[in-house]
């Protein structure tokens, strides 16, 4: 059961109930005031309206509807009648009623936010104090009444507040949750998108030449279907280690599948500063690499209109730096999806993007990874550079 929530069902109405009839045995002094003779018979009539009218408000705190998790102005105002309805009938009966107070001080707990809950009950105590001491009650009683104003409305603060921060906890989770599940698409939708731009692009393109050589030259046609099936399959393979998550690619296979490629769309390619034995690199910086080459490649046959295509691996300082320049078009916007979805693969490994004209016109796309160097593995992880810097300018 919620505290301080409506009952929602029949079990709950019925455990609430329970714990009800238990809290109201604080009443049987008031009861028993009323039936000991102690009034007239017009003083035992009030004291019984007044009784009943207590019992219906506070049982409409607890089972009334509710909007919303904040206290509801109506509901105040049935609190606060309480509270006044405590002072009359103390005035007008005697001490036995300062319990009223009590009900009073729970349910400003429950209903009210912890701060103002807290000065609500720090009143009634007083009030409780106040009225005892002046109606000439300071007896025992008196201070039973006092400690469970204090005490109860001070436990249900505590419960109430634990209820609370449970519940944002377990909205926390949910939130944590979500996010977890918008990465892992996100993350699909860049693999898919890197996997099937390249492979698709490669297709297409051995789909038209093959489509040329098929009258004049049917044997170098056969062997162009022959690498498109190739590349369906491989194609197909890579879609599903994608979706499983398992897939790392490495520099030397984009590197061959670069040459591929280009070589289909008629492209030029220098791949003499393009080496791959770097025993420093970590495979995800690797990996982050691969994804970069794939990208510019795919970028460079669909969009660029180049004739030539350079790629180079370097080391700068602790870092390896990718760089694919093409002599096409140049950059048609300033992002592209595949591009923003690159430069987050890259900040994961630590890495960062650079894209914009090549030096002789065209385009030119940067991707840097640290190195792990022998003597950092011997003294612990490197520090986390900064993020990526943002993407200077992409294909369309």
């Amino acid at each position: 059961m919620m505290i301080g929530r409506a009952p929602e069902n029949r079990r709950q109405f019925l455990v609430k109930s329970c714990w009800t009839v238990l809290y109201l045995t604080y009443l049987v002094y008031a009861v028993a005031d009323l039936t000991g003779g102690r009034h007239s018979p017009t003083a035992m009539a009030f004291g019984w309206c007044g009784l009943s009218v207590f019992l219906a408000g506070y049982l409409y705190l607890l089972f009334g509807p509710r909007s919303g998790d904040g206290p509801h102005r109506g509901r105040l105002g049935v609190l606060a009648g309480l509270y006044v309805l405590s002072l009359l009938m103390v005035v007008t009966l005697g001490g036995p009623w300062l319990t009223l107070l009590v009900y009073v001080s729970i349910s400003s707990a429950v209903m009210l936010p912890v701060r103002q809950a807290t000065r609500a009950i720090a009143v009634n105590a007083a009030t409780v104090l106040g009225l005892g001491l002046l109606g000439g009650h300071a007896d025992s009683g008196l201070f039973m009444v006092l400690t469970a104003t204090l005490l109860g409305g001070g436990a249900m603060t505590a419960v109430v507040q634990m209820g609370r921060t449970m519940r944002e906890l377990r909205e926390a989770r949910a939130a944590v949750a979500q996010l977890a599940a918008n990465e892992e698409r996100l993350r699909l939708a860049r693999d898919l998108h890197d996997l099937l731009g390249h492979s698709l692009s490669l297709i297409t393109l051995k789909s038209e030449l093959a489509g040329r050589m098929l009258p004049d030259r049917p044997e170098q046609a056969a062997q162009q279907v022959a690498d498109i099936e190739r590349v369906s399959r491989q194609a197909l393979v890579d879609v599903r280690e994608a979706v499983t998550g398992f897939r790392r690619p490495t520099l030397e296979g984009e590197l061959a599948g670069a040459r591929t490629a280009l070589a289909a769309a008629g492209i030029t390619v220098d791949l003499t500063r393009a080496g791959t034995g770097h025993p420093d690199l970590a495979p995800d910086a690797e990996g982050a690499l691969a994804w970069a080459l794939r990208e510019a490649v795919t970028n460079t046959v669909r969009h660029s209109g180049a004739h030539r295509c350079e790629v180079s691996l370097a080391e700068s300082g602790d870092e390896l730096r990718l760089t694919v320049t093409d002599d096409g078009r140049g950059p048609q916007c300033p992002h592209g999806n595949g591009l923003t979805g690159l430069a987050e693969r890259l900040a994961l490994a630590d890495g960062r993007l650079e894209t914009g004209p090549g030096p002789r016109g065209g385009f030119r796309l940067s991707a840097c990874v640290p190195l792990v160097r022998a003597e950092s593995k011997a003294e612990g992880p490197a520090e986390r550079p900064d993020s990526a810097s943002p993407v200077a300018g992409s294909h369309p």
